[in-house]
């Protein structure tokens, strides 16, 4: 069994979403996590959660978004998060490869979604893209300054660096097709070195296809493939991956257990 931890199922409507979650199960990934990325749309993504026995959500703001309307306060975050379904926050970060939304507006919006965590002790779902530097301060300064959460930097393609910083700070790190992309050895190499009980595996679907449908529209059965590389990375089958994986995601994601 395998859990597609991060995927955007809001993209798929009607008999296409039927369709995508038919393939999944059939693929082998029993559940998934459809992931938030407005704030205003929380009620969207606990209806399509409770539609579907095995999917699960969580509510938050994207980087891209965050330039939208004022930034939430983490108690307006944790009150999106009552919802039995609803097992995460985010996705939050910071993004200045787009930079579809000022960086301190970014930043704000990445440090109430982190005090959210705080509060609720529910995980964060961490998006990191050529902030490396910023993303680990800001973790750094706001567990000290409110104590330890969970988290997990998703669809990780960010530096050595970034990934260590987390991992001492207790955080997960998922993987992605990224990582079965030929030019990808260093994301690889990273993967090698995150230990076993920080691992997870996601699509981030409908983006970032893995090979083989690399350019085609990704959606969570694709996970395997990803998964089966993440195996071969550290030497294990794709069963034991499996089996790791999936408790890593039932020990951060603790709601969902």
């Amino acid at each position: 069994m395998l859990i597609d931890s991060h995927c955007h199922l809001d993209y798929f409507q009607g008999d296409d979403l039927a369709a995508v979650l038919a393939r999944a199960a059939a693929a082998g990934v029993a559940e998934m996590v459809t992931i938030g990325t407005r704030l205003s749309r929380s009620a969207e993504m606990r209806a399509l959660a409770d539609a579907h026995p095995n999917v699960w959500c969580t509510v938050g703001i994207h980087p891209h978004n965050a330039g939208e309307g004022e930034t939430p306060t983490p108690q307006a975050i944790v009150a999106e998060t009552t919802h039995p379904k609803v097992i995460g926050i985010g996705e939050s970060g910071l993004d200045y490869f787009y930079d579809k939304a000022p960086r301190d507006r970014q930043q704000a919006g990445f440090r109430a979604h982190i005090r959210a965590a705080q509060l609720s002790r529910l995980p964060l779902c961490i998006h990191a893209r050529d902030a490396d530097a910023d993303i680990a301060a800001i973790l750094a300064e706001e567990a000290g300054q409110g104590g330890p959460f969970p988290f997990l930097l998703h669809c990780f393609s960010s530096g050595r660096g970034l990934a260590e910083a987390a991992l001492a700070l207790g955080g997960y790190v998922s993987f992605s097709g990224i990582l079965t992309f030929p030019k990808s050895q260093e994301i690889r190499d990273i993967a090698r070195d995150v230990p076993r009980d920080r691992l997870l595996v996601e699509t981030d679907a409908p983006y970032l296809a893995p090979v083989p449908f690399r350019g085609k529209r990704n959606e969570p059965g694709h996970v395997v493939h990803t998964a089966r590389v993440l195996a071969e990375v550290h030497g294990v089958s794709p069963e034991t991956m499996a089996e790791l994986t999936t408790a890593n995601f039932r020990c951060l994601f603790a709601k969902a257990a």
